[in-house]
């Protein structure tokens, strides 16, 4: 049992020194071959630990080993793109425009249904907000949305407060209703803004998935396959299995892609 000890904290000294020689980034976001090495490093202190029979250098010696390798490899990435390109791979946009890159998609083994949770659980419930979703190395999404655009290249927009004192103005008779034009252009202003924000934003609902209908939307929402078909003919979207995905989005809009919408272009490339 005393051995079994010894041995133990050896070992764990020895990986938190190795952790801590590789730098904060084995802790945090890895890459692909960072994550390797760091599985092999945790195999490789448990066996020796596990097995009082196999001396403690048989551990010892393939950590090192693989510290040695880490430090070469990220040497390698400091001075060349081409390593960092073979080593840990290039971002790849999978939305652009609200548009779905499925070869993408397909590319890196990522579905439909998963794209779509992981749009849900970053708060973006509508394709239309998302100028470009980006898979990065590490496997995150990163967004850029078209409203973050949209509000760093205009200038902010003149603050309107409504009020429900406006008084009326009497300089003239021939202004009938006693409001000046500027109170009631105020006036509108102030009733559209209430009744827009009134109305809650809705829940999307997915009918078209992949080609293929989503029968519990249908139920849930109380369609049939023929009002579906009567949507696609309406917005001249063709069949149910040329679509990639076919929703309402949170206004209640119909929203739909075709497998063939989505163009490439070479200067979507990250670099």
């Amino acid at each position: 049992m005393f051995i079994v000890l010894i041995r133990t904290i050896i070992l764990y000294s020895l990986v938190i020194l190795v952790m801590r020689l590789m730098g904060k980034r084995q802790i945090g976001e890895l890459q692909p071959y960072e994550f390797v090495i760091t599985i092999m490093i945790s195999d490789l202190a448990a066996l020796p630990m596990q097995d009082t029979r196999l001396p403690l250098i048989l551990g010892i010696i393939p950590i090192i080993t693989l510290l040695f390798i880490k430090t070469i490899l990220t040497q390698l990435q400091l001075k060349s793109q081409l390593a960092r390109k073979i080593l840990e791979g290039e971002p790849v946009i999978l939305v652009h425009k609200g548009k779905i890159n499925m070869k993408a998609l397909s590319k890196q083994q990522i579905n439909l249904d998963e794209l779509m949770e992981e749009l849900r659980l970053a708060g973006y419930f509508d394709l239309n907000e998302i100028e470009y979703a980006i898979l990065e190395n590490n496997g995150q999404l990163s967004f850029l949305t078209s409203s973050s655009s949209a509000s760093s290249s205009s200038s902010p927009s003149p603050i309107v407060k409504c009020s429900s004192n406006t008084q009326p103005t009497s300089n003239s008779a021939s202004e009938g209703n006693g409001f000046s034009s500027d109170t009631q252009k105020h006036k509108s202003s102030c009733k559209n803004n209430k009744s827009s924000s009134s109305s809650p934003p809705r829940l999307p609902i997915i009918y078209i998935l992949d080609g293929h209908i989503n029968n519990n939307s249908l139920t849930s929402s109380r369609k049939n396959k023929a009002w579906i078909q009567h949507e696609l003919d309406k917005h001249k979207a063709g069949k149910i299995e040329e679509i990639i995905l076919a929703m309402t989005d949170t206004e209640g809009k119909f929203f739909f892609q075709r497998y063939d919408e989505y163009i490439e272009e070479d200067k979507w490339k990250i670099h």
